[in-house]
């Protein structure tokens, strides 16, 4: 199938870019990677009057680890996944990122475009909310920014950026001494995820003194409080991630498709959600198999 007829603007400047979002509001999209936009103007799911294509705004793609890891939108997925600032500072990302669908999706797709698709099997903003990022969005009357919960919450395929936004930057914090891990289960490599955890974990000797896990694969991105909780203050082992488990399925938004029952994908959270901790224990030095 063919888009149907649009507008089409290239600007080459962040403030271009926000007049005509001032201009065309409800009616424009933003073409970053193009990687989920490109096939719904194709089926015609998404028929905007105009495209602003801000893949010529240079300045939206860089990789900052000066204190705060800062990240351009517009920074494809290969950099992102590649850099060694990134993996330094969070290898929690770059591991996502090796599960994101092929070499060629990730060339062109960007961290920015990923967040404001906001796909519910995306590994991405699940990663970002366990991580306690934050996302500036500017618009032509300013800028503010925003918690990954707040930007996320439980849309599906949106986020609460307004229509006259363009998300330019994320910011993650520092975070020293943690621990992380990340799993997910997808029919084939490539294929969208039926499920996937991250885990981010601090631990003082072996006992858990912070955690923080990031869910995806069901109606929307989410932390999951209830496992979590069951973390702070357990011993690293095999009886506290049992428990996080169980509250991770409890928590998950579990969904019913053509792909897997809620009953499974709830499973399957139980079962990654202990591997991840696992995993992250591991680097800490904790956990008992």
């Amino acid at each position: 199938m063919k888009p149907a007829v649009f507008d089409y603007s290239a600007p080459e400047s962040i403030g271009e870019a926000l007049d005509l979002l001032a201009e065309h509001g409800s009616g424009a999209k933003v073409l970053a990677g193009g990687q989920s936009l490109v096939p719904m103007l194709n089926f015609r799911l998404a028929r905007p009057a105009h495209l602003i294509d801000v893949n010529g705004v240079g300045s939206l793609s860089y990789i900052s680890a000066n204190g705060a890891l800062r990240i351009g939108a517009m920074t494809r997925l290969t950099a992102l996944g590649e850099s060694g600032d990134v993996a330094g500072a969070h290898p929690v990302i770059p591991a996502a990122v090796a599960q994101i669908g092929h070499r060629a999706i990730r060339n062109r797709g960007t961290i920015g475009g990923s967040l404001a698709h906001n796909d519910p099997a995306a590994e991405l903003p699940a990663v970002l909310m366990a991580l306690d990022a934050e996302v500036t969005a500017r618009s032509a009357d300013g800028e503010r920014v925003i918690g990954m919960q707040d930007l996320i919450e439980d849309r599906l395929f949106d986020t609460t950026l307004d229509d006259t936004e363009l998300l330019t930057e994320i910011r993650i914090p520092a975070a020293a001494g943690s621990s992380f891990g990340f799993r997910e289960f997808a029919r084939r490599h490539g294929d969208f995820a039926l499920a996937g955890v991250a885990a981010v974990i601090t631990t003082d000797g072996s006992t858990i003194t912070q955690a923080a896990l990031g869910a995806f694969g069901g109606t929307h991105a989410t932390r999951l409080p209830t496992a979590e909780a069951a973390l702070v203050g357990a011993e690293a082992g095999d009886a506290a991630f049992a428990a996080a488990g169980a509250g991770a399925a409890a928590d998950f938004p579990a969904t019913s498709d053509v792909h897997g029952t809620a009953e499974y994908r709830s499973h399957l959270i139980n079962v990654l959600t202990v591997r991840a901790l696992k995993d992250a224990a591991g680097q800490a030095g904790g956990g008992n198999g």
